[in-house]
């Protein structure tokens, strides 16, 4: 059920033209192309170096690594300000973005090393690696390096995936390591049309992961559906749950009977 919200919700994503070039930190190797209002003269290409550093006419040598392109056109605007144009107006636009490097690993289809030009966002990186597992769970995380310090960004995947929090769909930086955590699992076998495994949580109900086996058959019983489950080492069977129930654990087994009528 996650995943096919995942692709929905990418299409929304695109649909409305989300754009993460606003938070994209420039870094060496990157072209801007810089221009400023009524200055025809001091339009300028350059590409940052590896000391993080462009040079802009009348200014000389700028730092600008690990600055987002708004943050750059500013500073620009007040050293331009600052004894040589009246209310300058710049405008900064990353032409050519160098390769990002991220890595993903847990519930994704296609782990590893993945190569990435320009800003991107998380749903857009995990569509990158192959889209989620039947297994992901309900969380991941991101560890990046800022300051000199470890630091790791939890991500709720439900609420991004299932409920539309675009607050959670991060954009990836240069560096950074993305894993996608297993769910719980639990197995439905008998009368379904696709037996076996699949994600559940605390909210699942018995209809819900049913759905997930693509429904029951046409010689099922929907009114005697069974629970196994294993406490304490023994077998517990919970005879004729209700579909609805949420009483669904970890590595439960739903059992769908045969109708006989």
């Amino acid at each position: 059920m996650m995943i096919r919200w995942l692709v929905v919700l990418l299409l929304v994503c695109s649909a409305a033209g989300f754009s993460f070039a606003a938070d994209y930190r420039v870094g060496p190797g990157d072209v801007l192309d810089i221009t400023v209002y009524d200055n025809d003269d001091l339009k300028t290409k350059v590409r940052v170096g590896t000391d993080g550093t462009i040079v802009v006419p009348l200014l000389g040598k700028v730092e600008v690594a690990a600055m987002t392109v708004p943050q750059i056109a500013e500073q620009l605007q007040d050293l331009l300000a600052d004894g040589y144009l009246v209310n300058p107006q710049v405008n900064v636009f990353v032409q050519e973005f160098r390769s990002k490097k991220v890595v993903v690993l847990g519930q994704v289809r296609s782990p590893g090393l993945i190569e990435l030009s320009g800003p991107i966002s998380f749903l857009e990186l995990i569509s990158k690696a192959g889209g989620l597992e039947k297994d992901a769970g309900e969380g991941a995380t991101i560890k990046r390096r800022e300051n000199d310090q470890d630091v790791v960004i939890p991500i709720d995947l439900k609420s991004l995936i299932e409920g539309g929090d675009l607050s959670q769909n991060v954009t990836i930086l240069d560096g950074d390591t993305v894993v996608v955590s297993k769910g719980a699992m639990c197995y439905v076998t008998g009368e379904v049309q696709e037996p076996g495994s699949y994600a559940c949580s605390v909210d699942s109900t018995v209809l819900q992961m049913i759905a997930l086996a693509n429904g029951f058959t046409g010689k099922a019983s929907k009114s005697g559906v069974d629970i196994v489950r294993i406490v304490d080492g023994e077998k517990t069977i919970i005879e004729n749950v209700a579909l609805d129930t949420t009483m669904v654990k970890p590595n439960d087994v739903i059992v769908v009977p045969e109708s006989f009528f």
